[in-house]
């Protein structure tokens, strides 16, 4: 297996799609990505397409409906064949055109939103799949970069005066809130964006998993351009 990232321990590199989903995690590699160079014009669908809300989800029969041109068709197939591979391993990809996600502003000290480092959670043996066909791509972070919130003694001190139950019952309260999710990054952390075209498979936080799970987070979005993302 090559790496297309050269001496990053985080991040496998596969050539395939069935490599991407039977290689294991190991040690410190906790993201794997199918790296890939897509032709096609993926702007073009983008601007065909109607977005009804901030995230408005895609379907194939919305896709098939669109006239395009040789490279917007290109792009087309090459979206609806990820969004079959997936669906064929029992996965239910979901592919999102997206203005923004929804901002969390409640807590000034610390967010639970999906623009804040964070991993996934889940109470089965599953991974986080995504690709970033046009627009901004997400970043990920190697765990030694980044410090769980809940364990930086201020913001621990502020989600202690908002609780108001039992002592024993605070972890109970973390997790059901995601604050045990979200990270803060070390002042000298180099995240690694993701990229476009790549599909990639990141580790989550469930019981049988053997690894930590991959901390990542959404990009802000560029200026006037919509996100095409494809996630499970």
């Amino acid at each position: 297996m090559s790496n297309t990232f050269s001496g990053n321990n985080q991040i496998g590199t596969v050539s395939s799609f069935p490599e991407l989903i039977h290689t294991d995690f190991k040690g410190e590699m906790n993201a794997l990505c199918w790296h890939r160079n897509l032709n096609g014009d993926f702007n073009e669908i983008v601007t065909q397409l109607s977005i009804k809300e901030n995230i408005t989800e895609v379907h194939p029969e919305d896709l098939i409906a669109l006239q395009l041109s040789e490279k917007g068709n290109i792009a087309r197939e090459i979206i609806l064949n990820d969004l079959q591979l997936l669906t064929d391993f029992g996965a239910s990809p979901s592919l999102n055109l997206l203005k923004c996600y929804e901002r969390d502003e409640e807590f000034d000290f610390i967010s639970t939103d999906v623009y804040s480092f964070h991993v996934d959670r889940s109470p089965i043996a599953t991974d986080t799949f995504l690709c970033t066909y046009h627009g901004a791509a997400s970043d990920i972070i190697a765990n030694s970069q980044a410090e769980q919130k809940i364990l930086i003694p201020e913001i621990r001190t502020k989600l202690k005066e908002l609780y108001d139950g039992p002592p024993e019952e605070f972890g109970n309260f973390l997790e059901e809130n995601y604050f045990d999710l979200h990270y803060q990054v070390n002042p000298d952390a180099a995240p690694i964006n993701l990229g476009l075209g790549h599909l990639w498979r990141l580790a989550v936080d469930h019981p049988k998993q053997k690894v930590l799970p991959c901390i990542h987070r959404a990009p802000i979005e560029n200026e006037g351009e919509y996100r095409l993302l494809l996630i499970c």
